[in-house]
């Protein structure tokens, strides 16, 4: 094709500066929130014979009900983006009482009996919905319309690969600051206080820093429709979902993959640790991380050179094989250096396609978009994207735990089952179908949105040259 190799538009360092940096610090601020609130929950209800399944009924309703937070806030607030014309006051303001909100988790009360159980769990949702709401507004709404404007289809995979890259950075990160404070609260309590108050200044100098740094795109169209209910819903209407189907389609592979995704995440954790005994667990992730960085990011540039298509299947083949892979270390001797080897062998491809594949197809989802709708359909990407599949996959996980919970044995019973892994590789074959179609449409997207930028760029010049001997 024509156009296969086109060259990317630049981006500039301004822009490349502040992707980088406000997309890092919203994916540190999401990783405690994915991997470190419900760990915490964890540790706190880890007492089975006191507790009893409230270790996988707390994680599961936190899960869920963040999830809800989620969509319903990127809803109302990517229409408001929409009907303002601005990115910048929610990605300031946001980030900032992001940040406080974060330090709420500090005054949870960690000495309490079974019968306040259900008082600690109420605190927990609560507390984390809150939470939730403005980092929604921040990242999810601001942030993500924001990168919309500000690529096109010529460099957006580049853009979102780097993205996609940064929650396996912010990882690393939450991990050297938990290892001072968090991994030690079950030995002194106030360092579970303290990990939540040093992260949350983290989004709050962040939000500081973006009054300078930030500029919202020149070429923002404001929505000038009248009736902000009904505009703030125009990605939920059925005449909107036939005449965008592409969209959609790509989000539902979105879906599912994020469905596999939460099978097993909020547990990661506390399964290497506990189920494979690896107490040590800052070696693996760390090689994990690094490869899978080094995987999104080539690929994440040939996709922008060469197509997504060509990548779609192949990464969806990687991580089944991946977490079959993890999966069959049930069947292993329990050796921890045997399982230490296979971990990073099998979670390598897992993770670091998973982020690939969420990037490109994600960069699909914004080709799509139509012009000045941006901030509207961030809460349908949401919808498919946060909202089912942190519904579904953590039920998954709830019904495979409570299934492998029997009372005779205490590190078991907390301790996440392989079965998590098989789950996840038999969801992600759902996404197939769906994958195909988008890999069919890839070539007429991709051919039709260069002819545009071309075309749109080339009237530019034009508009140059007639008006500078006026103004001469």
């Amino acid at each position: 094709m024509k156009n296969e190799t086109a060259k990317s538009t630049p981006l500039g360092g301004r822009i490349w500066f502040s992707a980088v940096l406000f997309g890092f610090i919203g994916q540190i601020a999401w990783t405690i929130e994915n991997m470190y609130f419900a760990t915490f929950a964890q540790n706190i209800f880890d007492d089975t014979a006191k507790f009893g399944n409230m270790y996988y009924i707390a994680t599961t309703l936190m899960v869920i009900f963040s999830a809800i937070a989620a969509t319903a806030t990127t809803i109302f607030a990517g229409g408001l983006c929409d009907k303002l014309g601005k990115r910048k006051p929610f990605i300031t303001y946001g980030y900032i009482i992001w940040g406080v909100t974060i330090m709420l988790f500090a005054a949870i009360p960690l000495n309490f009996d079974a019968a306040a159980s259900a008082g600690i769990v109420a605190m927990l949702v609560i507390f984390d919905c809150v939470m939730t709401f403005f980092g929604s507004t921040a990242n999810d709404a601001a942030f993500n319309t924001w990168v919309a404007d500000v690529t096109d289809v010529s460099n957006r995979s580049k853009v979102n690969a780097v993205l996609s890259m940064l929650p396996i950075f912010s990882t690393v990160i939450a991990i050297v600051i938990a290892m001072f404070t968090f991994d030690k609260g079950k030995e002194d309590p106030f360092m579970y206080k303290l990990f939540f108050i040093i992260v949350g200044i983290i989004p709050i100098v962040a939000g500081i820093i973006s009054i300078w740094v930030l500029k919202d795109s020149p070429n923002v169209v404001k929505n000038s429709n009248p009736g902000y209910l009904k505009e703030t819903f125009y990605g939920f209407r059925k005449e909107v979902i036939k005449e965008n189907k592409m969209m959609y389609i790509t989000l539902s592979a979105l879906c599912i993959l994020g469905i596999a995704q939460q099978v097993f995440m909020s547990y990661l954790f506390n399964f290497i640790i506990q189920t494979l005994g690896i107490t040590d667990y800052i070696i693996p992730v760390g090689v994990i991380v690094v490869v899978g960085a080094v995987i999104t990011g080539v690929i994440g540039v040939f996709m922008d050179k060469l197509g997504r298509k060509h990548f779609y299947l192949p990464t969806f083949a990687i991580i089944f094989v991946g977490a079959i892979l993890v999966y069959c270390m049930k069947f292993m001797p329990q050796d921890t250096n045997l399982y230490l080897g296979i971990l990073i062998a099998g979670g390598i491809p897992l993770i670091g396609c998973i982020l690939t594949i969420s990037g490109g197809l994600q960069s699909t989802f914004q080709d799509y978009i139509p012009k000045g709708y941006e901030g509207r359909f961030q809460g349908v990407r949401m919808t498919f994207t946060v909202l089912i599949p942190m519904i579904i996959g953590p039920l998954i996980s709830l019904a495979i735990g409570i299934n492998s919970f029997d009372g005779k044995d205490e590190v078991a019973t907390t301790a996440p089952p392989f079965e998590i892994f098989l789950a996840a590789a038999i969801v992600i074959l759902f996404a197939i179908p769906f994958i195909i179609l988008v890999r069919k449409d890839s070539d007429r997207l991709r051919k039709e949105l260069l002819e545009k930028r071309d075309s749109e760029s080339a009237e530019q010049k034009t508009e140059v040259i007639t008006e500078e001997p006026a103004e001469a």
